[in-house]
């Protein structure tokens, strides 16, 4: 039973770690300047955890199946994850005006899909192995951040609205919870590596588009093109270390 408690605990800290990306709206400063920076370098880390983390974890995950059908797998669902995550942004786009608000919501909506298999995973490799559990869940908690950046910034400025903010912030972060109660409940003795495979890379599809047809090109519109270069890099420097760290 502690195992069970260690590792909804883990995955439950994990989850939560994306509530720290909400504080971001508390800074001051110029407001074009944070939301740019901002989207920007949560650009960067979406990008950067999808084609070092996600997609090779999908390639190790299916790797009882030939090479050649293993990238066939990963091509299909990556690519419906981009027409997924399209069809999210052009219902959006429908329902709110505001390009800020809707770069906020897809956001939410990506995370949150890409949160509850993490916590399926997190509680997983937290009852095997807790060291490795303790690891994995850091590492999720330090990209968790910026994920939470990328709710926060676009909602607050377009809403203003700090505690419906936090709310949408929370519920993305309870996403990963979700995993894991689902997980126990129902999952755990028929999860498969080829359910994590497929979900990584239908994860990665939906990220990757978001990331450079959505977050990118509305921090662009800041025209403060220099802050956007640096935190782009910014972020994908600071996942490559944390993935080399870790």
């Amino acid at each position: 039973m502690s195992k069970i408690l260690a590792s909804f605990l883990l995955t439950s800290l994990a989850g939560l770690a994306t509530l720290i990306g909400y504080f971001i709206i508390y800074i001051k400063g110029n407001k074009d300047k944070i939301i740019c920076f901002s989207l920007a370098f949560a650009s960067g880390v979406m990008l950067t955890i999808s084609v070092i983390d996600l997609i090779p974890s999908s390639f190790s995950y299916l790797v009882n199946y030939h090479l050649f059908f293993r990238v066939l797998l990963i091509a299909f669902f990556f690519i419906l994850g981009v027409f997924i995550s399209s069809f999210m942004a052009i219902n959006a786009n429908k329902k709110n005006k505001n390009s800020l608000k809707k770069v906020g919501i897809v956001s939410m909506i990506a995370i949150t899909l890409h949160n509850i298999p993490e916590g399926i995973i997190t509680f997983m490799v937290s009852g095997v192995d807790i060291n490795l559990g303790i690891k994995l869940a850091l590492a999720i908690s330090l990209h968790n951040i910026p994920e939470g950046i990328s709710i926060a910034v676009p909602l607050y400025y377009a809403t203003r609205k700090k505690l419906k903010t936090f709310l949408i912030v929370l519920l993305a972060g309870l996403s990963e919870i979700f995993g894991a109660i689902i997980c126990f409940l129902f999952l755990k003795n028929i999860i498969n590596d080829f359910f994590i495979g497929i979900c990584f890379s239908l994860i990665a599809g939906i990220m990757i588009n978001i990331s450079l047809s959505e977050i990118l090109p509305e921090s662009f519109k800041y025209r403060k093109n220099k802050i956007c270069y640096f935190g782009f890099l910014l972020g994908v420097l600071t996942m490559i270390i944390s993935h080399v760290l870790i």
